[in-house]
């Protein structure tokens, strides 16, 4: 499996297979909540209920397996630096804004199957909701801006 991962990508940049992957993977997960978002227009609360928690999980997967030791090795440690300031820049920002998506993000999901303490509950999903959606997806638009930084105009692409 390790080296399937590590192996050239197929999306014709520098990037290796993991890290095509997890483009196309997180641009499934910003499907799959827009297509939640529909269902919650359209009324169809429990459906979008697993949509969402789908999504959710599918995207708790991706950072703990595929985003964390990145950042770790590249950015924290610095491995195969030092590169361009937009580097860390971008990958830094794309980190914070991702971490306040994926905690936020996972609180409302958790809210919305009841597993949270009553006195952290509230009534009122839609703006908790819309938050989480747009907290996501500019997140998702700051990882297609750090992909594309990593592995299209950075002069020494990190190699993992």
């Amino acid at each position: 499996m390790t080296d399937l991962l590590h192996a050239p990508g197929f999306l014709g940049t520098n990037a290796n297979f993991a890290a095509d992957m997890t483009l196309l993977l997180s641009l499934l997960v910003v499907i799959i909540f827009s297509y939640g978002f529909y269902l919650a227009r359209r009324g169809h609360y429990d459906t979008h209920k697993w949509v969402q928690t789908t999504g959710a999980v599918l995207n708790i997967i991706l950072v703990l397996w595929l985003m964390i030791l990145p950042y770790r090795d590249f950015i924290l440690r610095d491995g195969g630096g030092p590169r361009e300031a937009i580097f860390y820049g971008v990958t830094s920002v794309h980190a914070l804004v991702g971490f306040a998506a994926f905690t936020f993000g996972n609180f409302v999901v958790l809210r919305g199957h009841k597993l949270v303490p009553e006195k952290l509950r509230f009534n009122n999903y839609k703006p908790f909701m819309r938050t989480a959606y747009a907290l996501y997806m500019l997140t998702t638009g700051l990882g297609v801006w750090t992909y594309y930084t990593w592995f299209v105009t950075t002069s020494r692409p990190p190699v993992f």
